[in-house]
Parts: structure tokens; sequence; C-alpha cells
């Protein structure tokens, strides 16, 4: 359908090129057939192409094969050998031996081999081939545009220009370049939690929210709703339709919690959250770490509290908690105690100072990047002369 639609428009204008969001792979394939440029739009960490690179579709027979690549300092030096098997054997395993850990702090602070660890261990399953032809088109592709800023993720760009032949240009933070006039989000947002926000102290309430898809079962809802309130820290949570399965998010909440918080605490189906992110009152973010999540927090100077899910999540938690140094990881089973000690060490213990100075100052860069003479507005620029030239 797509290339259809490409045709009909070929007809009734020229087509410069193909600005496509990488999940949709395929458009690379119609770019070609039109003999036009393809850019690929990465939404995710700039890192994630370095676990990305690693894919080969499957040939002929059916075989997926691993481009065997070490990451060395300062550079990455591909390695001829390639690890080969059959579909109907387990790969991942041989695939992380051909990922090793690389010796500089950032790489191995980001430890890639766990992502490749957390996907599915069957070579029959669809995702295998999904993740092996998206990488495909993104070595096809005449430029990639990543949603990072330089400094952020600056080590990481230096070796994955080494593994894709296209220029990477990476114009982000997308919500400040191209912020939306209206709300994109899936659910519907409730504005009441920013005049509960302006009642309160400045830099004092966390923020609690896991994202639009993760799941936690009754009894870590009750840890996490204890945990808040031991901590005396005012709090907005979202607890969204779906975040327990099969519970009304009203009865969801423990006896008596209720009563314990008081007006200290205040609970949404869902929050404009680029707003509440730039609030005032806003001192900290407890976060399922998706990468737009990440970027927000980054923009408004907002030290994280973690807890990952799934996906592309560890690896944001990775470079939040031990490459950035901007928040705390909340590890293993969630527990009430634990998370009212990390609560008060984000917020306001002497022993989070760091973290949230550091969050500050990387607000200021962030302000640079996007500012007149800053890298991303750069990168914007450069790929519209790139576009303009064809």
């Amino acid at each position: 359908m797509f290339r259809q639609i490409m045709q009909k428009e070929e007809e009734d204008d020229r087509i410069t090129c193909i600005i496509y969001d990488s999940l949709m792979y395929f458009a690379q394939d119609v770019a070609d057939s039109f003999k036009l440029p393809g850019i690929s739009v990465r939404t995710s960490a700039a890192a994630m192409l370095l676990v990305m690179a690693v894919f080969r579709r499957p040939d002929e027979q059916g075989n997926i094969s691993y481009q065997a690549f070490a990451v060395n300092s300062p550079s990455v030096l591909p390695i001829k050998k390639t690890c080969v098997q059959k579909k109907t054997n387990v790969v991942y395993v041989d695939a992380v031996d051909y990922m090793p850990e690389d010796k500089t702090p950032v790489l191995q602070s980001l430890k890639l081999k766990n992502i490749f660890e957390s996907m599915p261990q069957s070579a029959r399953d669809a995702m295998l081939e999904y993740r092996a032809a998206l990488t495909d088109s993104l070595k096809r592709s005449s430029a990639i545009i990543v949603n990072t800023m330089d400094f952020l993720e600056q080590e990481i760009l230096t070796n994955i220009q080494k593994l894709f032949s296209a220029p990477i240009f990476t114009i982000g933070p997308f919500h400040k370049l191209a912020p939306t006039i209206s709300s994109t989000s899936i659910f519907q947002e409730d504005a009441t939690c920013i005049s509960w926000l302006n009642k309160q102290v400045p830099k004092s309430v966390i923020y609690v929210s896991f994202g639009s898809m993760a799941s936690m079962n009754e009894n870590e809802l009750h840890e996490t709703a204890w945990g808040l309130a031991n901590s005396e820290q005012p709090f907005l949570w979202v607890i969204r339709p779906g975040l327990v399965q099969g519970v009304d998010w009203l009865k969801l909440l423990p006896e008596g919690f209720k009563e314990r918080i008081g007006e200290r605490g205040c609970i949404v189906k869902w929050a404009p959250q680029k707003e509440v992110l730039a609030h005032v009152a806003v001192g900290g973010f407890w976060s399922h770490c998706g990468w737009n999540s990440t970027l927000e927090s980054i923009c408004e100077g907002i030290p994280m509290l973690c807890r990952p899910f799934f996906g592309d999540q560890p690896l944001n938690v990775r470079y939040v908690c031990d490459v950035w140094k901007v928040g705390l990881e909340l590890e293993s089973e969630l527990d009430r105690g634990k998370i009212e000690i990390a609560v008060r060490r984000l917020m306001v213990d002497t022993e989070g100072e760091d973290i949230r100075q550091r969050a500050m100052e990387f607000k200021k860069k962030t302000d640079h990047c996007l500012g007149e003479s800053g890298s991303s507005l750069d990168c914007l620029n450069e790929l519209t002369e790139k576009i303009l030239s064809v």
C-alpha cells in the first residue's frame, strides 16, 4: 500500500526523499525502488544502534548471521568472522559471545550484553527476523536521524558511525525542537494535577509515572504506595487504567493509604507529563526510563528514580545512573522500605545533592544544544541542506 501511495504522489508532484520511522523498515525498500534517498528516524538512544548493528537478515537457506565486532576504544573495529546458526537452534548465546564488553567506562557501564540476554531466545521468534530486517534498512539508508544530543552520547556516536555508512544526525530532543500544538497522548490528560502542583513548595514533589505500557502486580503497587507515603514527600502519582490488570484503578489503593497521605499526594489516571516536569514544584521523577521520558526529565533538570521494565529501558537506566549519574536505580523487588529511602535520598538527603546538582548541569547543557550555536540546530540545518541538494 505504501508503494502505491508513493506511486500516486510521484505522479502528482516530485518527491525529494522519504523520511521514515526506522520501525517501518519497508519504507527503505520503497525508497530504493523509486531511486530516492531514504532517511531513517530513530526514537531510542543512539546506543541501541550498537545492538542493532549486529543483526543481519536470514539468507536464502533461512540461516541467521551476526556480524561480529569488537568495540575497542577509540573506534569500533569490524571483524571478518561471522557467527551463523540454523534457524532451528538457539542463537543469542553465540551472538553475545561475539559482542565483548568494551574496556572504556561508558561502554562497560551500558552493559550491552544484557540487551541481548533480555531478547527472546528462540531463532524462530518473528522479532529476530524483524530486527534483522530493520538493521538491514538502516545500513542501506542515506542518513539516520537520532533523537538524542551530542553531549549525551558523544563516545557512543563516534563508535556507531564506524558501523554505518550513512551520516548520523543528532537532532534532539524532538519534543523541544518541534513542540506539538495539541497533546499526542493516547490517554486523556488530567490537568487538575497542575492546580495541585501550584500549591506545593518548589522542588518538593516527586512525580511517579511508569509510561503507557508497563504493568505491575497488586503487591508491587501496594509497596509503591506505602513507600511514597512513608517518605513524607509530596507526590504526584499516575495510576493509569491497566497498570494492574483486571482491577479498577481506585480499588487498587491499600486500605488506610488515602487517609495517611491526605493532601500530600495527588493521584491521576494520566498527566500532562512535559508540563509536569517543567513545573517549579517538581524535584524528582520516578520513571520506567523510556527514552522519551528520560529526555524530558534531562531537559528540565529533574533527577530520576529508575525502575525499568523491558526493551531499551534497562540500557537507558545504565545511562542515567552509571554514565550521566543523574539518577538512582530501584533494583530487585519493590520494597516499601527501600522506596522510602530512595525517594528521600533523591529529593532531600545530602547524599543525593550531587545527583540533583548534576541534573541541573545537564539542563544547562541541553539549553546550549538547543540554542543558535548548539549541536542539535547545527545538525538540523546540515540535514536540511543535504535534502535540498538532492
